[in-house]
C-alpha cells in the first residue's frame, strides 16, 4: 500500500460528516501500526466557492487531474441526486474506472457513480431514502436497498453516513488485514467490523426484552466462537423459540443465526492467520469449523481467497517485510 494516494472529491454544499470520516481514516497519522498508510489529498469536483454544511467553507487544494493518479476516490455524498454533476467530473471518473482505480461512494454519492456509467450490470446500495429512485433512474444497476455496504471489487457503495465509516474500515481491512482494522476501528472508539450485508434498519421495533435476549446472546456467542452452536442451543440460551431466534436475527442483523455465525468465525479466522505462529488446524478448531476443509469452504464463499493465500498476504510477518513487486 505505500504510495497509496486515496483522494476525496469536496464539492459545494459538501457532506462534513461523510467527508470527515474520509479524513479521519485515511489523513491521519497511524505510523504506529507499522505498515505503509496512505498517502492523502482533497480535490474540487468544480470551480467556484465550496460551501460545506454547518455553515463553514473550504478550500481544496487541487483541482480534478489529481482523479488521474488517485488509486482510491472517495464520494463523500453528492449535494442533490437529482442534480447532475459535471461533465468533467463524471469523465474523469470514466478514465479512473477504465484504468483500474477503485471507485467508493457513501450515501447520495452513488448518484455520481450512477451518472458516470461505471455502476451499469453491477450491484449497488445507498441510504434507504434513496434506493428506489436510484433503482427507478438506473435500471441498468442492481440495487440492494437494505445492504450497509456493496463492494464490487473496484467499485465500493455504502448506505447512510455511519454505513459511509463501515465501508472506510472494510477497505482498510481489505488493505492492510484484519488485526490492522481492528486496531484502527479500535482509536476510533467504534466497532471493528460490520459485514456489508447487514441491514441498514431494524423494520420493525424488537420487544425490549427480546432486544436485550438476543444482544446477551451475541455477546456470548463472540465470546464462545468455537462451541458446536445450533439453532435450537441459541435458541434455548436467548429463551426463545428457533422461529423467534430466526425471526429477530434477520431484523437486526440481516441475515440468520446461522449466517451470522459462520460471518463471526471467518473474522475470527482472518485474525488468527494474521499470526503466522498458529497452525492452520488449530485456526481452525479455534473459529469453531472444526476441520480444516470447512474452514477452507466457508473462507472461499465470503473471502473469495483461501485461508492460506490469506495469510501470505496478511501475516504480521509479511506486514513487516520489505514488499517486492513483480513484474506485470
Amino acid at each position: 500500500m505505500k504510495h497509496h494516494l486515496v483522494v476525496a472529491l469536496a464539492y459545494d454544499q459538501l457532506c462534513t460528516f461523510e467527508f470527515g470520516c474520509t479524513v479521519e481514516i485515511f489523513a491521519l497519522d497511524r505510523s504506529e501500526l507499522g505498515v505503509p498508510w496512505y498517502e492523502f489529498a482533497v480535490c474540487a469536483a468544480e470551480a467556484g466557492p465550496i460551501r460545506a454544511m454547518g455553515g463553514i467553507s473550504v478550500v481544496a487544494p487541487h483541482a480534478l487531474e489529481l482523479l488521474d493518479r488517485a488509486d482510491t476516490i472517495v464520494i463523500p455524498g453528492w449535494r442533490n441526486a437529482d442534480e447532475a454533476p459535471p461533465a468533467a467530473l463524471l469523465g474523469k471518473l470514466r478514465a479512473a474506472n477504465l484504468r483500474g482505480a477503485r471507485l467508493c461512494s457513501i450515501c447520495s454519492g452513488v448518484f455520481v457513480l450512477a451518472a458516470a456509467g461505471v455502476l451499469d450490470g453491477k450491484r449497488a446500495t445507498t441510504h434507504w431514502r434513496y434506493a428506489e429512485r436510484l433503482a427507478q433512474r438506473y435500471p441498468a444497476i442492481t440495487v440492494l436497498p437494505d445492504a450497509l455496504y456493496v463492494d464490487e471489487g473496484n467499485i465500493i457503495t455504502s448506505a447512510g453516513s455511519a454505513a459511509g465509516l463501515d465501508m472506510l474500515l472494510h477497505l482498510v481491512r481489505r488493505d492492510h488485514g484484519a488485526k490492522i482494522g481492528n486496531r484502527v476501528a479500535q482509536r476510533l472508539v467504534t466497532a471493528p467490523h460490520r459485514e456489508g450485508g447487514q441491514a441498514q434498519f431494524v423494520p420493525r421495533p424488537m420487544a425490549k426484552d427480546e432486544a436485550g435476549r438476543l444482544a446477551a446472546l451475541i455477546d456470548w456467542l463472540r465470546e464462545h466462537p468455537a462451541l458446536p452452536h445450533t439453532i435450537a442451543s441459541m435458541a434455548a440460551r436467548a429463551l426463545m423459540s428457533p422461529r423467534t431466534l430466526q425471526r429477530q436475527f434477520q431484523h437486526a442483523t440481516g441475515m440468520g443465526p446461522v449466517s451470522w455465525l459462520i460471518r463471526e468465525r471467518v473474522a475470527l479466522a482472518k485474525d488468527l492467520l494474521e499470526s503466522p505462529a498458529t497452525p492452520m488446524a488449530q485456526v481452525a478448531e479455534l473459529a469453531g469449523f472444526g476441520s480444516e476443509e470447512s474452514l477452507r469452504r466457508h473462507f472461499r464463499r465470503l473471502v473469495a481467497t483461501s485461508p492460506g493465500a490469506y495469510r501470505q498476504r496478511f501475516s504480521d510477518a509479511d506486514l513487516l517485510a520489505p514488499k517486492v513487486r513483480k513484474p506485470g
